[in-house]
């Protein structure tokens, strides 16, 4: 998009202009570099608030910006990897020259751009695209307005309780949802029901759409509440409204709107006169839905269809009252759950399908080709889900069509995507924030207008994954190719590469693979990426192929994710601002790396046999010999380092640290500098000696594997007032956990034990007053959960998985009284110990993928078989704890 390439080009010359700054003689350049920035940043902000009906006027001024624009950055960047790359004065001197030239040539060029898109003019009435053409009367959005309820009886439920509630106030209802999720559907049903009816003496029935036209609204509720049109001025229909309504009680439904603004306008005309009046209001947007509700009223969110009701709604559909053929059900189940629970989706495969003869062959073909006929199915939708594209603003499309590259079905990982968005340079600094910060607020802003799914959560809540559903990725994926500007290879990657060698003037900048890329061309991987000599992201972490003599060739790379097997240099990769680097193979500490000249690094994961490399011999060899700091570091993972201690006092504004390490000597002294740590995670083979201060104050995640901490020293980690999660895994040491009453741990949402020896806990409710999650898993030895427990009123979940038939007794308990105080929130989950294991035999846990190497199921039949597994996993754990292997996982 025209709006990503002017943002990745200005990040680009931002470079150049920094003061440290020594590819390009400044003297020379400086006057060009700020000129060319101000005209493309003059672009940006033209784009940004440009707010115009001509859509297709504004779309073909996006393609000449993309174009220019695209073809600039390859003009800059060509020449400034000529620079980086000169192994000889001369030929350095000769590249500087080519590049001078070359900023000329884009400046002029640009500085035309711009003169060219200011003179522009629109069409004040605008273009009606397809969409808006036919988007009230569309027969996919008739049809699913139609009366029919399949699916939604609690939905209709809860709004008919709100409804119909003694709240006398007049209040407003939202509902809001993904576009084709029923909505509307939903109230109309609500509007259409006649006890509900029959309590107003008024109703209306408004629809807004994306463009809120105040006159065409007042005049459908004047004919509503009168019965007959009226043509007269806007204030005297105002006045119209507000009289027919005065002392009256109404229903009014206002459906599909968009904007606050467009309500600000409107709620003035309704009186409330505490007589039970109410206000259904649909919207695809969370923040408008939140904008409009009262406090006792929040938003109903409309959730996607069981499969079973998207079932009953497709049959209902297709064959009426009949039921359907069992020699089609299979196949037919097969099929609608491809609509991942979409009322518009099920009701426009139901007409396709309903166009042909229902023979189990006709149906086999369809399913046979999922793909194609639901290409179909995308073409037809799409009138009601592009609004929610085309309503976006400029910095979220981008992001937005990004996520349509990932696989269908995906459960994206939101740390990466973030990372992803912000090395592409989709996000620009907010109010002195985080980069990472403005991200997760973009994301959410799509998921508010219902274009991204929440996925799975972490046990903070934050969100870990996101989703898309199939039809709004087949809408990225179409917009994309509309727009042809985002220079991405993912996916369908053989034809994504044909088509991207095929259009020289398409110079793809990110490739990110499926896994099956380096089976279909193993020998052609590395010739492949190296054509591809300006890549700004690279991610082929699921090849198993070693690119240790490709990353270095690829200067511009500001995200890099692969395998290696040996020692490359990253001195010449000065963007880098993700490095994730994993082995080929288990091996030991060999090669260091040396990132302490990239000033943009934000993240770092790198294993063996590569390790960051001292910072002192950096600082040692720098002009000055001035400490080495990366302030712009968060994220940082350090695997058995031996500078751990030097690394971190020069990562001070670190966000996030994951540190395995077996060395004896204290590495933890230097934490308690880290004040803005929120997420720190500790592996160590050999127990460690901790004090109770050595943790950042702002600590909000703890997770420690074999530190076997005593009780007494666990105690004062409620001395961290931020504290939310903590989760230990073989990590506390002794028999005996008792927490005074002035042990409280304040913020403590997640608690999670995994084995050791504890026998007896003794705590009370004041201890954890804030507590959601309690998971323990492998205390064989432990007595019994505090009954107490139990009356923590945050409470919501209690797992066990393999403790002693106390600890499950008593958690079976906990459940059965709240429940008998009518608390049936609280969810108890039991994976009870096999009998045989209830033995005296001990167990060896495996931190690493949460597998007991051997317990007491070893004793069961076929016990040749448990023993050749037992010996496998063993010496695999060894040879990792000798070799210093073992990449930290997640609990």
């Amino acid at each position: 998009m025209a709006y990503a390439a002017l943002s990745s080009l200005i990040y680009t010359l931002n470079q150049l202009l920094k003061p440290n700054q020594s590819l390009v003689c400044r003297c020379c350049t400086q006057e060009h570099l700020e000129s060319l920035c101000q005209n493309l940043s003059a672009l940006q902000d033209f784009l940004d608030n440009t707010t115009t009906k001509d859509i297709g006027t504004l779309k073909v001024i996006e393609k000449r910006i993309r174009n220019v624009v695209y073809k600039a950055e390859d003009r800059v960047d060509s020449s400034l990897r000529s620079i980086i790359l000169a192994d000889h004065e001369d030929k350095r001197q000769k590249a500087c020259r080519s590049f001078y030239e070359e900023l000329l040539k884009v400046e002029q060029q640009v500085y035309f751009l711009n003169k060219e898109v200011m003179l522009v003019k629109f069409n004040k009435h605008g273009i009606k695209s397809a969409e808006s053409a036919t988007n009230p009367s569309s027969l996919e959005k008739s049809k699913i307005e139609e009366n029919t309820i399949v699916g939604m009886e609690d939905d209709f439920n809860i709004i008919l309780d709100r409804v119909t509630s003694q709240t006398d106030e007049l209040t407003v209802i939202p509902i809001f949802g993904m576009g084709g999720i029923g909505k509307t559907t939903l109230a109309r049903k609500v509007f259409g029901d006649s006890y509900i009816r029959s309590r107003f003496d008024k109703h209306a029935w408004v629809t807004i759409s994306e463009e809120y036209n105040e006159r065409q609204m007042l005049l459908e509720v004047v004919s509503s509440i009168t019965g007959s049109k009226q043509e007269t001025s806007d204030d005297q229909l105002m006045e119209i409204v507000y009289k027919g309504l005065k002392g009256r009680r109404f229903l009014i439904v206002i459906d599909d709107i968009w904007s606050t603004k467009a309500w600000d306008q409107m709620q003035r005309i309704f009186p409330n006169d505490d007589n039970k009046s109410r206000i259904l209001l649909t919207t695809r947007l969370k923040y408008v839905a939140d904008y409009v509700s009262c406090p006792d009223f929040p938003p109903h969110s409309k959730s996607f269809l069981s499969l079973d009701d998207s079932w009953n709604l497709f049959t209902e559909k297709i064959f009426k009252k009949d039921p359907c053929p069992s020699l089609l059900v299979k196949i037919g189940k097969h099929i609608v759950q491809q609509c991942q629970g979409l009322p518009l989706s099920v009701i426009v495969v139901a007409g396709l399908l309903g166009k042909i003869d229902p023979t189990h062959n006709n149906w086999k073909i369809v399913e046979k080709n999922l793909n194609s006929f639901f290409g179909t199915v995308s073409e037809r939708c799409q009138s009601i889900l592009s609004l929610s594209y085309n309503y976006l603003p400029q910095y979220l499309r981008t992001c937005f069509l990004y996520v349509g590259g990932f696989s269908e079905d995906m459960e994206i990982d939101v740390s990466k995507l973030i990372r992803l968005w912000i090395a592409e340079q989709f996000v620009k600094v907010r109010n002195n924030k985080r980069l990472e910060v403005v991200a997760e607020e973009y994301l959410q802003e799509l998921i508010d207008r219902s274009l991204i799914l929440v996925g799975k959560q972490r046990a903070n809540r934050r969100m870990k994954t996101c989703k898309i559903h199939d039809l709004l990725r087949q809408l990225c994926i179409r917009e994309g190719q509309t727009e042809n500007g985002l220079n991405v290879i993912t996916g369908d990657v053989p034809k994504a590469i044909y088509h991207s060698m095929q259009h020289s003037s398409r110079i793809t900048r990110t490739f990110i693979p499926m896994p099956s890329f380096g089976l279909i061309f193993p020998k052609r991987i590395f010739s492949i990426v190296l054509e591809l000599k300006l890549l700004k992201v690279l991610d082929v972490l699921s090849i198993e192929c070693n690119f240790s003599c490709v990353i270095p060739h690829l200067i511009h790379l500001r995200y890099v994710a692969a395998r290696i097997e040996k020692a490359l240099s990253l001195a010449k990769l000065r963007n880098l601002q993700t490095i994730i680097l994993q082995s080929l193979e288990e091996t030991e500490l060999k090669h260091p790396v040396d990132i302490w000249t990239m000033s943009e690094i934000r993240h770092v994961d790198i294993g063996l046999p590569l390790y960051i490399s001292n910072p002192l011999d950096a600082e040692n060899h720098s002009i000055g010999e001035h400490p080495l700091f990366l302030n712009n570091l968060h994220t940082l993972y350090l695997h058995y380092s031996p500078f751990v201690e030097e690394i971190i006092t020069r990562s001070p504004n670190l966000k996030k640290l994951k540190i395995s390490d077996r060395s004896e000597h204290p590495i933890f002294d230097s934490l308690s500098l880290l004040h803005d740590l929120e997420t720190l995670q500790i592996a160590t083979f050999d127990p460690m000696i901790f004090s109770g201060d050595i943790f950042p104050p702002n600590l909000k995640k703890l997770k420690l594997s074999y530190t076997r901490l005593p009780w007494e020293v666990v105690n004062l980690l409620a001395n961290l007032p931020s504290l939310e999660v903590l989760k230990g895994n073989d990590a506390f040491k002794g028999t005996n956990w008792r927490l005074d009453e002035d042990v409280v741990f304040r913020k403590l949402k997640h608690l999670k034990i995994v084995a050791g020896d504890l026998q007896r806990w003794e705590a009370g409710s004041d201890n954890f007053p804030m507590l959601e999650q309690l998971i323990l898993h492998q205390l064989r030895d432990l007595e019994e959960i505090p009954e107490s427990i139990g009356d923590i009123m945050t409470l919501k979940f209690i797992q066990i998985n393999c403790c002693g038939s106390g600890v499950d007794t008593s958690a079976t308990k906990i459940q059965e009284e709240q429940q008998s105080l009518e608390n049936y929130e609280l969810q108890v989950q039991i994976t009870p110990m096999p009998d045989l294991a209830r033995a005296t035999t001990p167990v060896a846990w495996n931190s690493w993928d949460k597998k007991p190497l051997w317990n007491r199921e070893t004793v069961k039949v076929p016990l040749v078989r448990r023993v050749i597994e037992v010996s496998r996993r063993a010496s695999k754990l060894l040879k990792r704890t000798l070799m210093g292997f073992g990449k930290d996982r997640p609990m």
